[in-house]
């Protein structure tokens, strides 16, 4: 579904991603992982069109270098930033409304779906964005991005500052994604979210791939996880 190769990536002078590769099958979930600083948001900004990148993304067999953010979206990738980026003078039922792409019969997922998932957000249904806890606009920006009806969701440290409440109900999202084989690529600061949901990982250093494996291969790597992802 997704094929990236030597993807380089920069901010004006400095270059960030070194020759990144990386792919996602159909359904799979697929965890980028690393300390703070490595390339692992800039990978997926990269895949989104939000950087300069050189080298390949190549999403359903058609490239993606060198298209919109918003052309990229609609070919069928979506994209939760870590900054949530929700409106927050709009009320919760109008921020899902502006996720919908396409036609209303044709898309999997209703307004109604989101609520079943978050039950909170049915109650805050008429409730102004801004004035959401963290872990709710969490939970907003999730489902906005759903709303576009996905085949690709990219998420960026969805459980960054939340309590452990909140975490657990974004666990239960991903686990949901995972049943009903939406493909997921995760940028997670929280290791065992990660070792627990992922199919697949990538431990990223230095703006290189520096591992790639299952859960169960990077759990026997003590050498890894003590150079690339302990603190």
């Amino acid at each position: 579904m997704l094929e990236v190769s030597e993807l380089h990536a920069f901010y004006g002078k400095s270059h960030v991603l070194h020759g990144v590769s990386f792919s996602v099958q159909p359904g799979e979930i697929v965890a980028l992982l690393g300390r703070n600083g490595v390339g692992r948001s800039t990978s997926i900004k990269a895949v989104m069109g939000l950087v300069a990148a050189r080298g390949s993304v190549v999403f359903k067999n058609e490239e993606m270098v060198g298209l919109e953010a918003h052309e990229i979206a609609r070919r069928g990738i979506g994209y939760v930033p870590e900054d949530r980026a929700i409106f927050p003078d709009l009320t919760v039922r109008q921020n899902l409304a502006l996720g919908m792409k396409g036609r209303r019969e044709s898309r999997r997922w209703k307004m109604e779906d989101m609520f079943a998932l978050f039950p909170q957000l049915r109650e805050r249904a008429d409730t102004r964005g801004g004035v959401l806890s963290g872990g709710e606009q969490q939970m907003l920006t999730l489902c906005r991005t759903l709303m576009g009806d996905p085949d690709l969701l990219m998420i960026d440290e969805p459980s960054e500052g939340l309590a452990p409440k909140a975490v657990a109900q974004v666990s239960e999202f991903l686990s949901e994604m995972k049943k009903r084989a939406i493909a997921v690529l995760l940028v997670e600061q929280k290791l065992t979210i990660s070792l627990q949901i992922s199919q697949r990982l990538y431990v990223m250093g230095h703006g290189r791939v520096v591992f790639h494996g299952t859960p169960g291969e990077l759990r026997e790597n003590e050498s890894v996880r003590k150079e690339w992802l302990e603190v």
